[in-house]
């Protein structure tokens, strides 16, 4: 039984954990308060759901998930990390974040710098570009007509099979935007975030994306 571990247990991380535990999968939750404040989203998400540190949900998971305000990034766990797959959900909103000088002067993307933070370990961009509500709401059988696609970006091409699998098994189609350094395609103010294309809408907006220095 694959266990997802979970950085971050908001919106989105509550969301898709709970969306895992119905997909079968076993997860372990923490957040930036410490697992005692985990209850009530412990006992809303069931038996396979337990809350602990960020570096236990990081040991635990087969896959971690990483969902947390992006000025947040140097804390997340590095070596129980080393090796494993890391999903990136994070956006970069400098009302919320602050300035980040790097995301600022585009010399790097939001997962690239968790990358540079986790230097072993295989980072994927995905479901960022999704409203948590949608999570639960529009995941649909494979092969429905018109099933809502999301992108993916990485570097690694097992993990990112790995993370279409995944994605597939939840309810979506996978579009697959490139090497890491392309996830800035789908982030905020593009046109594929939070639009609920198919697959081939989803290349097509992928396609507009405009730096922001470009505009």
């Amino acid at each position: 039984m694959t266990t997802i571990g979970f950085i971050g247990a908001g919106h989105i991380g509550g969301t898709l954990a709970q969306l895992a535990i119905d997909h079968g999968f076993d997860v372990v939750v923490s957040n930036s308060r410490g697992p005692e404040t985990l209850t009530d989203l412990v006992q809303q998400l069931g038996d396979r759901a337990r809350a602990a540190t960020a570096a236990e949900a990081a040991e635990a998971g087969d896959i971690v998930v990483v969902t947390i305000p992006t000025k947040n990034v140097p804390d997340v766990p590095v070596q129980p990390l080393v090796g494993k797959i890391v999903i990136d959900t994070n956006n970069y909103y400098p009302q919320r974040d602050g300035q980040i000088e790097v995301l600022d002067n585009e010399s790097t993307t939001v997962s690239g710098l968790l990358q540079s933070h986790l230097p072993g370990s295989h980072v994927v961009k995905a479901f960022n570009n999704i409203a948590f509500t949608d999570l639960t709401s529009k995941g649909v059988l494979a092969g429905t007509p018109n099933r809502r696609a999301l992108s993916i970006a990485g570097d690694d091409a097992d993990a990112k099979a790995t993370v279409s699998a995944l994605i597939d098994q939840l309810g979506f189609d996978v579009v697959d935007a490139g090497e890491l350094a392309e996830g800035w395609r789908a982030e905020r103010d593009q046109p594929a975030y939070v639009q609920p294309y198919d697959a081939d809408g989803m290349r097509a907006a992928l396609a507009k994306a405009v730096r922001y220095r470009d505009r």
